[in-house]
Order: structure tokens, then C-alpha cells, then sequence
């Protein structure tokens, strides 16, 4: 169950981190320029009003977490992190192979 779930994640990021690099290559051709969409502009316009508490949050939680962790990734291109965590997902919710060497039927 769990491997199914990692796996229907995995796509589906896998999927959004395509949007992504073909939302920001299509930008940066029309701007004759490099354009990039942070995770924080698309957590902005997902969570409306949540986006801010996460911040506040972390920070009354543990400050140098967010310094550490929140903010180098809020600011990482959209699309990469959706690649690179659906890549993650899919590769721990593949089947498990079957050893070589060893009778599968009795």
C-alpha cells in the first residue's frame, strides 16, 4: 500500500515538475531572458493564506531550520524539486526484484 502511494505521488509530482519546466520555458522564451518559478510562488498560489504561518511557524519552532532548510528550498526552482522528490518517490515505491538463483515455483 505504502509503495502504491509513493508511487501515485511520484507521478504526479513527476507530472507537476513537467508543467513547471515547460511553464518556465515557455516564460523565458517570450521574455528573451532565463525565468525561473520559486516553490515560494507556487506555494503563494496553492495556499493562500497558509503560506505565510508556515514561515512564522517554523521560525518560532526552530529559527536556524529555516535559514538552514526553509529558505535555500522556497527559493530552488519550482520545477527541480518536483522532478528530484517525484524521481525519489518512484525509486522507493519500485517492485522489489526478485534474487537471481533462486526457484521462484516449487
Amino acid at each position: 500500500m505504502f509503495r502504491f502511494l509513493a508511487r501515485v505521488l511520484g507521478f504526479l509530482l513527476m507530472a507537476g515538475g513537467f508543467v513547471a519546466l515547460v511553464y518556465d520555458g515557455a516564460r523565458s522564451i517570450a521574455n528573451n531572458g532565463l525565468r525561473v518559478t520559486p516553490l515560494s510562488d507556487v506555494i503563494a498560489t496553492l495556499f493562500k493564506d497558509k503560506a505565510g504561518t508556515l514561515q512564522g511557524s517554523l521560525e518560532g519552532a526552530a529559527p536556524w531550520l529555516w535559514h538552514l532548510l526553509g529558505l535555500p528550498l522556497t527559493l530552488a526552482p519550482a520545477s527541480l524539486i518536483g522532478l528530484g522528490l517525484g524521481a525519489v518517490l518512484l525509486w522507493l515505491g519500485q517492485p522489489s526484484r526478485e534474487p537471481i538463483g533462486f526457484l521462484t515455483k516449487p
